[in-house]
């Protein structure tokens, strides 16, 4: 099995005025049709930001221009790029946080959260959490949980995000070895054998929470600035 090389990108999504019309103008019409159908001003500048520089940083890394870049989608919605299909990449927001990962030739996902005190919480444990991840949550201390059912969703999220699928592929369903966090119990007949996933948390600062996810074991993972 292939061992990966990953590059993790961590930045903030800070565009003033005068930034957002380059930003938008790297954008394909797919992108900016997205863009619009979105209704808050706030997060239509987000979703601007963070894909325009998700382009500015595939076109370095493939050497293309960032506004030639030509994406595809499976059916579930992950983009790809058509000329450059070796290229791994996957990226998360929460808030003003941005992450993205790029590799090689991998199934590769990520996800970042803000841990936030959640009314709901068991409830969404129950929701998402497999019978081992269930049991092992419910024996924490209470002051533990907040930040262990965010550990929990963000690895599941890079897990599913990297499969292509989303959530439609079931949570309860992707099941973490809480023993050891770093891999996956139980897995989806589709997404291969559960032990060859590899996860990794980041612990980003400011209560953010995330993991990324990839097909295979990791040799060297290089955590940059955006």
């Amino acid at each position: 099995m292939n061992k990966h090389s990953l590059d993790i990108w961590l930045g903030r999504l800070a565009a003033s005025p005068a930034d957002l019309p380059f930003y938008r103008s790297l954008l394909d019409d797919e992108e900016r049709a997205r863009a619009q159908r979105i209704r808050i001003p706030q997060r239509q500048d987000y979703y601007a930001e963070t894909h325009a520089r998700l382009r500015l940083l595939l076109g370095k890394t493939v050497n293309a221009a960032p506004a030639r870049l030509r994406f595809t989608r499976n059916t579930h919605g992950k983009p790809f790029l058509i000329d450059f299909p070796d290229i791994a990449f996957n990226l998360s927001h929460t808030a003003d946080r941005i992450v993205i990962a790029v590799g090689r030739r991998c199934r590769l996902g990520i996800d970042i959260e803000t841990c936030k005190p959640r009314a709901n919480l068991r409830a969404l444990a129950d929701k998402c959490f497999g019978a081992e991840e269930m049991a092992y949550w419910q024996s924490l201390p209470e002051t533990e949980r907040l930040a262990a059912f965010y550990y929990f969703w963000t690895r599941k999220e890079a897990f599913v995000k990297a499969v292509g699928q989303g959530i439609s592929l079931g949570l309860r369903d992707c099941v973490i070895d809480p023993a050891n966090p770093t891999g996956m119990l139980h897995v989806p007949a589709s997404c291969g054998a559960s032990g060859d996933w590899s996860l990794h948390d980041l612990d980003i600062g400011g209560s953010v929470l995330g993991a990324v996810a990839v097909d295979g074991p990791i040799a060297a993972m290089t955590i940059r600035t955006l």
